[in-house]
């Protein structure tokens, strides 16, 4: 539960907010890393010192379902003579660390990221005649926190969340978002380590499976020579009732040119999905082939997720050579300069170096394989051959419900266990699926797209 009051009005879970002026006995009392975000956004409006803002009653280091400590809210005047329009200008606290003392974030020092080094920001165009910012972002905030705080996957820009829903529960279009960075905060260097600010930009469906298919950062320039659906700011206006190609149909030749020229950087979702061995039944509960057919699935070993997380890291590079770390290779810091090494991160299971003893799997060739995926999951088979293998690289879908994962893999991805002679290849619930693109896989293997997981 939230309560909305000015950020300077006093109470027990919300101090006044002190500029970079601020009296230095109360800016000592003030959280370090609060009072350095404080600081950016004072920068950018200082003739508001006091914005509306969307307190958590009860903080989540106490117990509240809440993340984000506080949401602050400007009155953003745009630039209309650059095609910005007047705006509402969101900017949450609590994804960073905000006070140094482990409370909600463990401190790993100044140089690397504040907490998951990130905090979030929304655009939204204000309507003729409103006087005050709509709440509803707020929450919408606050539900891409708890999703961040609760799989501990950080956000980049260029990524893209799929919603299903319109943003602000209405019947508009805009029912998806991307993420890039906010072209007025700058990053933020506080004592708990760097802040830098991440936009969320309604879009709609149509835009997002071309995000999907090709990349978000070609979308979001798509977007930015659009006034009406974002501009130069990438301003949200929920009342949008055309995607960017009905208003241009040009656009969608230039997706389709880049989605052939460069391919998807898309490496990989979190899926509906599992994997049946068709080459013979288990002979026992404890054979490995009983992974997907059993009752009680395996899980991934740490060093199985550590490769498919290489992988999905990897293919997010778009001009990377196409590579999987061999599976013995020692842990690595990915995303050092993008979150604590001592996260985890979304393919990671708490339990799972405990499961199976890494050396004791071997990789095993499989003869046939039934592949099976939920509808939104099965759709996207086009974009992995399409955006993905037809351009050598790899596609990853890692199951929701368990620690299983299934990657395409092209001829052109080092490192891989399956191999041209044995192009399906399972190690632990670990399946890789080989592609002799073109023209085709070399069969067999079936998939059931309207599966209802």
């Amino acid at each position: 539960m939230a309560e909305l009051r000015p950020s300077g009005a006093p109470g027990p879970t919300a101090p006044p907010a002190p500029g970079p002026s601020a009296p230095p006995a109360f800016a000592s009392l003030f959280p370090p890393g609060l009072h350095a975000i404080y600081g950016e956004c004072r920068r950018l409006y200082p003739d508001q010192p006091n914005p509306l803002q969307v307190t958590a009653i009860v903080k989540y280091w106490l117990g509240g379902p809440d993340p984000l400590d506080y949401v602050s809210m400007y009155r953003n005047m745009g630039s209309p003579s650059a095609n910005i329009p007047e705006h509402w200008h969101y900017i949450s606290f609590g994804l960073s660390d905000l006070y140094g003392d482990s409370r909600v974030h463990e401190f790993t020092g100044t140089e690397g990221p504040s907490g998951f080094g990130f905090e979030l920001t929304f655009r939204l165009k204000r309507e003729t005649g409103e006087s005050a910012p709509p709440t509803w972002p707020a929450e919408l905030m606050q539900g891409l926190a708890r999703y961040v705080f609760q799989s501990e996957n950080t956000f980049c820009s260029g990524d893209h969340v799929s919603w299903h829903s319109p943003l602000d529960n209405s019947e508009s279009r805009i029912q998806h978002m991307l993420l890039t960075e906010d072209p007025q905060m700058q990053p933020v260097q506080t004592p708990f380590g760097v802040v830098t600010f991440l936009q969320i930009v309604g879009v709609c469906t149509e835009e997002l499976h071309s995000a999907q298919q090709w990349n978000g950062q070609g979308i979001l320039e798509l977007l930015r020579t659009v006034p009406v659906a974002g501009g130069p700011w990438l301003i949200t206006d929920m009342r949008r009732g055309e995607t960017i190609f009905e208003i241009d149909p040009h656009l969608q030749e230039r997706v389709d040119k880049g989605i052939e020229t460069d391919g998807s950087n898309l490496s990989g979702v979190s899926a509906k999905c599992a994997w049946d061995d068709l080459s013979r039944p288990p002979e026992d509960d404890e054979d490995s082939r009983s992974i997907c057919i059993g009752t009680q699935p395996r899980r991934l070993s740490g060093k199985d997720t550590e490769q498919i997380r290489e992988t999905l890291r990897r293919g997010l590079e778009i001009n990377s050579k196409p590579v999987l770390p061999p599976i013995n290779s020692q842990r690595q810091n990915g995303l050092t300069h993008d979150r604590a090494s001592s996260r985890k991160d979304s393919l990671e299971s708490d339990s799972s170096t405990a499961i199976i003893p890494h050396e004791l799997i071997r990789t095993r060739q499989l003869e046939s394989v039934h592949l099976k995926f939920n509808q939104e999951s099965g759709a996207l088979i086009p974009l992995c051959l399409r955006g993905r293998l037809l351009h050598g690289r790899h596609f990853t879908y890692k199951s929701i419900t368990g620690d299983m994962a299934i990657t395409f893999v092209s001829t052109g991805v080092e490192g891989a266990f399956a191999t041209e002679e044995h192009p399906y290849a399972a190690h632990g619930p670990w399946l890789q699926v080989r592609s002799l693109l073109p023209p085709l896989f070399p069969c067999p293997f079936w998939w059931h797209p309207l599966l209802p997981y």
